[in-house]
C-alpha cells in the first residue's frame, strides 16, 4: 500500500442527483414524497482524521459547493467524502460516501486530479460528486 506525505489541496465541486436513504425519510407523513430535498453536506476525512466539512446547501440534490480544503498530509492512505443530511433535530442522516486512495491519485503521474465519483451507498443509486485534487510532495 502507497502512503502519501506532502500537501493536499482538495476542492469540492458539487454532486449531482443525490437521493434520500429510507432512513432519510422514516418521518415523512403519507406516502413517500416523489420529491424530497436534501441540505446536504459533505464530511471530509483523510483516514481516520477529519480534515473539514462543506457548507451545508439548503433544500437542493444536487448541491454545488466549490470549497476548498489545504492540509498537510502525513502517511496518508485514503480520502473519504460522506454526504449527510443536516437533520433539524436529532443526528445527520447519512446519505452517500465515496473513498479515494493516494495510490490512485499519484498512479496518473501527476499532481493534478479531477474526476466524478460515484457514490457507495446499500441503495442502488446513481450519484456522481465531482472534485479536484491537488497533492505536493515535499
Amino acid at each position: 500500500m502507497v502512503v502519501f506525505n506532502g500537501l493536499l489541496k482538495i476542492k469540492i465541486c458539487e454532486a449531482v442527483n443525490l437521493k434520500p436513504t429510507a432512513w432519510s425519510l422514516r418521518h415523512a407523513v403519507g406516502p413517500r414524497p416523489q420529491t424530497f430535498l436534501l441540505d446536504p453536506y459533505i464530511a471530509l476525512n483523510v483516514d481516520d482524521s477529519r480534515i473539514g466539512q462543506t457548507s451545508t446547501k439548503q433544500k437542493t440534490n444536487s448541491p454545488a459547493w466549490n470549497d476548498e480544503f489545504v492540509t498537510d498530509v502525513c502517511n496518508g492512505r485514503k480520502i473519504e467524502m460522506a454526504v449527510f443530511h443536516d437533520a433539524p433535530i436529532g443526528y445527520d442522516d447519512f446519505v452517500a460516501n465515496c473513498t479515494i486512495q493516494f495510490e490512485d491519485l499519484l498512479q496518473n503521474g501527476s499532481r493534478h486530479f479531477e474526476d466524478w465519483v460515484i457514490r457507495q451507498n446499500p441503495e442502488p443509486a446513481f450519484s456522481p460528486c465531482s472534485f479536484q485534487c491537488e497533492v505536493t510532495k515535499p
